[in-house]
């Protein structure tokens, strides 16, 4: 039947409940119906699923067997995708339910990052972000989700974890369930009895030849798409498994926000560089290159980085809600903020130039130093609310950005500084050296010591020898250029520059190239 059963005299039934969601692998058969059914209760649109049923083939005839897993959202306690969101539009309701906002969705794709699960997409249609919520609206009402009604074998359940007598609560509460991926952290509600570890582990098994499933074909991998499975070579953790049906896997962060982290570099290293040549006395604060370029060229870049943000949002129109609606745990808020006020204060400084107050121009250092450092380093705390990207969980990103930053501004400015005082050139040559070899110093410390988990070790290697090895390797082969900036500054800031924008896109990508589901 449709109607829960929760009445008055029932446990717990006058609490908010919590609700939670049991699935059977060993009565599930594979037939897709909770599929259609979450499409046709909620309009999904073809291409994307809220919910679907992956399987894997184990074993060689005549020992062999097909094992089903239904795949879909796993409603956090902890929910990484409500964290990363800036604008509440991904939000954990009362009882539990992690579900989402369409109009208040700005599409900035940081939910889709972070989720673990890969269990968010952006609708086609309307270019807002969402995934399974229980069917919440039916559950308010008091009907099962539709999953739950049209299952044949009775696979799926749904109900209060807080109501001992509920079904779903003692088979969590007294029989063996697995989750996937708990070592996130993410206290996932949808607790799988009887489910394998060759679905469970997206790295598990292998792709079929050619992408060819039983009933459909996955796109080729490229940078908008990821392969389910093993890749060709990987070592998988289970003998003879071989995906037979799974779902395409998009890649929620294309090419822009590489080239925004760079230009936000370019930006706030040029501040930084040319405010530390200052106040070391190398740079007088009142030359041009003080005065006029360092406030222009960072605050070029800064809007070029602003445009390439909004550019990158499925709905550009709604990104001032990330300031009239902020969800303040979101570092694409705090984000927004520091560059805000990195922006204010170039802003004053080029005033402070036009009016000839040369002293308010270093007085701005106090506050334009901490937002400039800020402004370089957030998008490594962004990267890492993105959970389910393993090869952005790296304590040392913060220092790694700021070291960027420092190696393209000190790149930039040794471009203005053409003709300008030897000791000026000198030091902006030095700095792009020492930055340079920094950054490649870090760099082979990320890539040759052992990585933790799986998902790192097979994007660093898709970073190294996969397919974004040519920019990996031309962004260390530049860098290494950049290391003549003491001999010959202009021409070696500028190849470092270019490998630094190559380096940027091939970590990006890499980060993202690994099946979560």
């Amino acid at each position: 039947m449709d109607l829960l059963p929760l009445h008055p005299s029932t446990p717990q039934a006058d609490g908010v409940p919590s609700w939670v969601k049991v699935i059977d692998q060993t009565k599930c058969i594979g037939c897709h119906a909770c599929t259609t059914a979450c499409k046709s209760e909620n309009d999904v649109p073809v291409g994307v699923s809220r919910t679907y049923v992956k399987s894997v083939d184990v074993g060689t005839f005549p020992e062999a067997s097909r094992a089903f897993q239904v795949t879909r959202c796993n409603q956090c306690v902890d929910a990484p995708c409500v964290t990363a969101c800036p604008t509440s539009a991904m939000h954990k309701r009362p009882d539990g339910i992690v579900d989402f906002d369409k109009e208040a969705c700005i599409g900035c794709k940081a939910c889709i990052a972070a989720c673990p699960y890969d269990a968010i997409f952006i609708n086609p249609e309307d270019h807002s972000a969402e995934k399974c919520n229980f069917c919440a609206h039916r559950l308010d009402v008091g009907l099962e989700p539709a999953c739950v009604t049209v299952c044949p074998v009775e696979a799926i359940l749904v109900g209060d974890q807080n109501n001992p007598l509920s079904k779903v609560s003692q088979i969590v509460g007294r029989e063996e369930t697995q989750q996937r991926r708990p070592e996130k952290g993410t206290k996932p509600k949808l607790f799988y009895k009887g489910a394998r570890q060759v679905t469970l582990d997206p790295l598990a098994a292998t792709l079929p030849p050619g992408g060819i499933f039983a009933w459909a074909q996955q796109p080729p991998t490229d940078d908008h798409h990821i392969n389910s499975g093993a890749p060709e070579g990987h070592q998988t953790s289970a003998a003879a498994a071989i995906l037979s049906y799974d779902v395409p896997h998009n890649v929620p962060w294309d090419w822009r926000v590489g080239l925004y982290t760079w230009t936000k570099s370019i930006s706030a290293g040029t501040y930084l560089v040319a405010a530390l040549l200052v106040l070391m006395g190398v740079l007088d604060s009142s030359s041009t290159l003080w005065r006029w370029t360092t406030p222009i060229v960072a605050l070029a870049f800064l809007g070029i980085t602003g445009a390439v943000l909004v550019w990158d949002l499925e709905h550009p129109a709604r990104f001032l809600y990330i300031f009239t609606r902020p969800q303040w745990k979101s570092w694409l808020v705090r984000g927004g903020i520091l560059i805000s006020g990195f922006g204010a204060v170039l802003a004053l400084h080029l005033l402070g130039s036009l009016l000839g107050a040369d002293a308010l121009t270093r007085w701005l250092m106090v506050a334009g130093i901490p937002l400039g450092i800020g402004a370089a380093v957030y998008t490594a705390f962004l990267f890492a609310q993105a959970k389910a990207r393993d090869l952005w969980q790296n304590p040392l990103l913060p220092p790694h950005f700021l070291v960027q930053a420092t190696l393209a501004g000190s790149a930039v400015l040794s471009l203005a500084a053409l003709g300008a005082d030897d000791r000026v050139g000198d030091a902006l040559g030095w700095t792009v050296f020492v930055s340079a070899a920094v950054h490649l110093v870090m760099i082979a410390g990320e890539v040759t010591l052992p990585h933790v988990t799986a998902h790192a070790e097979l994007a660093t290697h898709n970073l190294v020898r996969g397919r974004f090895a040519r920019f990996f390797w031309a962004g260390v082969v530049t860098s290494a250029v950049a290391l003549l900036a003491p001999i010959v500054p202009v021409v070696a800031g500028l190849i470092g520059l270019a490998g630094l924008l190559a380096f940027e896109h091939a970590y990006v990508q890499a980060g993202q190239s690994v099946p979560l589901a």
